[in-house]
């Protein structure tokens, strides 16, 4: 308990933008986020008020860190569950838990406990030889995608391959890989939910989102022509996953959609891409809602704020012609409407370093207003 506010204090392990934006909302609700940060210069370190310097994989680094916080969640799912769980037997509050958050680090047991809840994921197989590829791929055809069980995130230790002399360097690698069918979907959704330990759930309408080279371009608010009863299906979706699994916290659930219904693609126990439109799309964020969730505060109100809502990364571009600043001042001059987020993080390209929202009443115009707003700000396109 912070004794100056008389606020429980929440410390957030890794100090990515994330936190930075966890951050920005618990300034809202008189918290200031204990954040454990790598290097000083990392995204949500140059704005804290209260960032510890520490390793994630330091066992006596989280330990430390850990006092005086009456919780602890987390940034990203790199944190070792047995350390998870030895802060959790020293009486410390891990949310989500590790139980839990095995499911969102193991792409394999993610897999065979969604299956055993009756929930269709793609075809898989655990594999590490081309023998195994092979046998896969005869069985549901070229290509085939293989996937790092762990470790993997926007679009790193993934390979869509062709044949087996694609998938060699993949396996040259050594480690358990899974083998997935390439699905033909429709289009890829997504739908966030949020849990509090009480058990209260809290629902965000389901969005689409847009893939290039595995890293998410865009977001828009509601999925565009998405039928009501799918939607729905996939709320209901989410919320049992986050029940079934004791997710405390926001649970992203990625979908695949099908011509024959919805597939889970991944699952995320924290903010995620999929939801940084709630920060003005949505009555309450992702970001206030994880912290009431972990908090065991009720949760906020999730209905959105315009009919549509379109957010569109920014994703590391040009160096030379104009300067970022020069870029932001032309951008609010055209797109006055437009919500700008910056990370404060050094450009590098693919790279997400912030990201833009836009709100209105036509889910085209939002689309083509967010995309072209963040293209001009990566210096890819030049402001009409």
């Amino acid at each position: 308990m912070d004794r100056r506010s008389g606020l429980p204090v929440v410390g957030m392990v890794g100090a990515g933008q994330l936190a930075r934006m966890t951050h920005q909302a618990a300034i809202g609700l008189g918290q200031s986020l204990r954040i454990l940060a790598a290097d000083a210069d990392e995204s949500a370190a140059l704005v804290g008020a209260d960032v510890v310097l520490g390793d994630h994989t330091s066992y006596a680094d989280l330990q430390r860190f850990a006092e005086g916080c009456d919780v602890l969640t987390w940034d990203h799912e790199h944190v070792a569950r047995e350390h998870i769980r030895r802060l959790a037997a020293e009486g410390r509050t891990t949310l989500p838990g590790a139980d839990a958050l095995c499911f969102a680090q193991d792409k394999l047991r993610m897999r065979e406990r969604v299956e055993s809840l009756g929930i269709a994921v793609p075809q898989w197989a655990a594999v590490s030889t081309a023998e195994e590829v092979g046998s896969f791929a005869d069985k549901h055809g070229w290509p085939v995608v293989l996937k790092v069980i762990t470790g993997g995130y926007d679009g790193r230790g993934v390979w869509v391959v062709p044949d087996l002399a694609a998938a060699e360097p993949a396996l040259r690698r050594g480690i358990p890989l899974l083998a997935e069918e390439h699905v033909a979907m429709t289009r890829e959704l997504a739908a966030v939910v949020a849990r509090s330990p009480y058990g209260q759930v809290a629902v965000w309408p389901v969005v689409e989102t847009v893939q290039r080279d595995g890293i998410c371009v865009e977001v828009l608010a509601p999925a565009p022509g998405l039928e009501e009863a799918t939607a729905l299906a996939a709320q209901r979706l989410a919320i049992r996953l986050a029940t079934e699994l004791d997710v405390v916290g926001v649970l992203a659930v990625e979908l695949f959609a099908t011509g024959d219904g919805v597939l889970v693609n991944e699952l995320a126990m924290r903010p995620h891409n999929s939801a940084h439109w709630t920060i003005e799309g949505s009555r309450t964020s992702q970001f206030e809602q994880h912290l009431r969730a972990v908090l065991d505060y009720p949760l906020g109100d999730t209905r959105m704020t315009a009919p549509a809502v379109a957010m569109a990364n920014v994703l590391g571009g040009r160096e030379d012609g104009p300067g970022i600043d020069e870029r932001l001042h032309h951008l609010m001059a055209r797109w006055p409407g437009a919500k700008v987020h910056l990370y404060g993080k050094q450009v590098r390209p693919g790279r997400k370093i912030g990201h833009v929202t836009v709100l209105g009443v036509d889910a085209d115009e939002v689309r083509a207003t967010a995309s072209a707003a963040a293209a001009h700000l990566a210096g890819t396109r030049a402001a009409p």
